[in-house]
């Protein structure tokens, strides 16, 4: 070997050992995303069924978020803006991964839409791995084709991680010969072997566990996307008798889905082992865990169970699919080194804003290589009366849906616009004084709805969003 060829060696060693050294001082990320989990789904959030203790013990120990939003109204774009910090309209992923593959059917109007999100975006996985993180996805991806799939965007491992948004049923082998809830045959891999009776939650959940333990000595970054709630809804039997007596007996006015209720506590119990292992490892000072939701709750019902719909979102306005609040604001509780503890706040946030967060809690914001659409929460989380330096989030979904027609909304301090593509209809309505969004108030201020309208409009053209047009049948 040549004395240059050597001095290469000893520099790439170098450059190695310095990002080992530097990635041993940084915080482990543990990133828990729940599926259709609504704004009011968990008892800090104020259900009057579900019963969730250690979702509730995060609360306590971090900041819970009242004014979370996901960037889209389904699961698949907020997924992609969630990894890259861009929004789903830059991104042009702004429906779910089938319905952009498979378009919509005969509607009134037609959008282009990616049903895969394209490598050349950076994602915080990779950004992690380059810094020395162990990165692993466990559980629902959807956002993408195989070309597409989590090691494609950073993550070492992939376990269950498919392009299908939903497994045919949540107990082993979580599929079944003659499939009755979707129209193909579906399967979530890598969970052999099992057992009759294992439940899906339980078992996405033993991965994460065995990652955590394999990787503990140094920086990890657990992408933890579970699929509970969404639809089909079928929780453990010992837990669905539970909520059908406790409803017989209290008559809860909101929720009253005994088998919705009956995932939300599997999935509870679920987060506390995650956070019993941090605790036992000695790993929970060290490490930035956050519970989230890709997108409101679906007030559809199942075919399952067809007789009671799957949530109620109340106060909120409608639900999955819609830009009103009950589409789109989310549960959020973050955890954190050096982050409040016990707080609420009350500053809006969403879903592009844990790639620059999350970089900045690393150490790693000049590893932003990309325009990005979030901003670094930060400051609020360590102190949750602090404001961003954002005054509008921006929301666009150009689809159709049981609960919506194509629509883009804003929302700037308690003002919130939504504009709908067909008739050019506008709706404007004051949050602080109408969580519900049932007065509508575009008449009373003309003014207001015009120049959100306008800001609306600008943002659309800024981020290249593509705009719906008339379809041909």
């Amino acid at each position: 070997m040549s004395s240059q060829s050597r001095l290469l060696v000893i520099i790439a060693l170098i450059g190695a050992l310095r990002v080992s050294l530097l990635a041993a001082e940084r915080p482990n990320i543990v990133f828990i995303l729940a599926d259709d989990m609504g704004w009011n789904n968990l008892a800090c959030y104020g259900s009057d069924l579900h019963e969730t203790p250690n979702l509730d013990r995060l609360a306590e120990q971090g900041v819970r978020f009242t004014d979370a939003y996901s960037a889209s109204p389904v699961c698949s774009p907020t997924r992609a803006a969630l990894l890259t910090g861009k929004s789903p309209a830059r991104l042009q992923m702004t429906i779910w991964r089938e319905g952009a593959a498979q378009g919509q059917g005969n509607r009134p109007l037609s959008v282009k839409a990616l049903d895969s999100l394209p490598i050349e975006h950076q994602t915080i996985a990779e950004v992690l791995r380059d810094a020395g993180y162990y990165t692993a996805h466990v559980g629902k991806w959807h956002v993408g084709r195989p070309e597409g799939y989590p090691q494609t965007h950073g993550f070492r491992v992939n376990v269950g991680g498919t392009l299908w948004g939903a497994p045919e049923t949540y107990f082993y082998p979580y599929s079944e010969e003659l499939a009755d809830y979707f129209e193909s045959w579906r399967y979530v891999p890598d969970l052999e072997p099992g057992k009759k009776g294992d439940y899906l939650t339980d078992r996405l959940t033993d991965k994460a566990l065995e990652i955590i333990d394999a990787h503990q000595d140094r920086p990890f970054f657990l992408n933890l996307w579970y699929h509970s709630v969404h639809t089909p809804v079928e929780g453990k039997p010992e837990f669905v008798e539970k909520y059908q007596n406790k409803i017989q007996e209290t008559n809860p006015s909101v929720h009253r889905n005994p088998y919705l209720a009956a995932m939300v506590e599997s999935m509870d119990q679920n987060v506390g082992r995650i956070m019993d292992r941090l605790d036992s490892l000695g790993l929970s000072e060290n490490t930035i865990l956050i519970f989230n939701s890709d997108n409101g709750g679906y007030i559809g019902s199942g075919k399952r169970h067809p007789e009671i719909p799957v949530t109620n979102n109340a106060p909120l306005r409608s639900g999955k699919g819609s830009c009103y609040e009950g589409g789109i604001r989310v549960p959020l509780i973050v955890r954190a080194p050096g982050v409040a503890k016990g707080e609420v706040c009350r500053t809006p946030v969403y879903s592009c804003d844990f790639f620059p967060t999350l970089l900045g809690m690393c150490g790693l914001s000049d590893q932003a290589t990309q325009a990005i659409d979030g901003v670094d929460i930060t400051p609020a989380l360590r102190d949750p009366t602090e404001t961003l330096a954002r005054d509008a989030l921006h929301f666009y979904y150009p689809h159709y849906y049981s609960t919506t027609k194509p629509v883009s909304s804003i929302r700037e301090g308690d003002w919130k616009l939504l504009h709908y593509f067909e008739d050019k209809k506008l709706e404007l309505y004051r949050l602080g004084e109408d969580l519900s969004e049932s007065k509508e108030c575009s008449q009373v201020y003309p003014a207001v709805a015009a120049r959100l309208r306008e800001r609306l409009q600008t943002w659309l053209l800024d981020v290249g969003a593509q705009l719906p047009y008339p379809s041909t049948h």
